[in-house]
């Protein structure tokens, strides 16, 4: 179940030979996640050339909620989540561009709004020259999970 106030999307499909989310020894390991058009296909552009920061950020936001999804796919509930660990994000940006985190704040925020403290992580922000479908941003997650 989503936790109250939030609603969240369809689970993810792969877009290739891999799964969204693998469960091992105690760990979630979720696949690299990017933000979807209404359509459900893949949403283009560079951050700081044809994107401003705040939409990428509303982006990141989204994948958190897809993130999520994917989880109660996976495990049934959200409440298998004991911590998110590391949270990665590659973000598809202009030449000089800087604000990476900025943009990757609008994942972790939902991550900690939907789990309390369980959501608080650690965190890489990467800028990229490009990512597949030349989708804004790309991220994945380790967390630690209940059997």
């Amino acid at each position: 179940m989503p936790p109250a106030g939030f609603v969240l999307p369809p689970p993810p499909r792969a877009a290739g030979f891999y799964r969204p989310v693998v469960v091992a020894n105690g760990f979630a390991f979720l696949s690299g996640f990017g933000p979807r058009a209404a359509d459900g296909g893949p949403v283009a552009g560079i951050v700081g050339g044809d994107m401003t920061v705040e939409t990428a950020r509303a982006h990141a936001r989204e994948v958190g909620l897809l993130m999520l999804a994917a989880l109660v796919d996976t495990l049934g509930t959200l409440d298998r989540i004991r911590q998110v660990m590391k949270v990665t994000g590659m973000i598809n940006a202009a030449p000089g561009f800087g604000l990476h985190p900025r943009v990757l704040d609008g994942c972790s925020e939902v991550l900690v709004e939907a789990l309390g403290s369980r959501g608080e992580h650690a965190r890489a922000a990467y800028g990229v020259a490009s990512l597949p479908f030349g989708t804004p941003l790309s991220i994945e997650a380790v967390c630690l999970v209940a059997d």
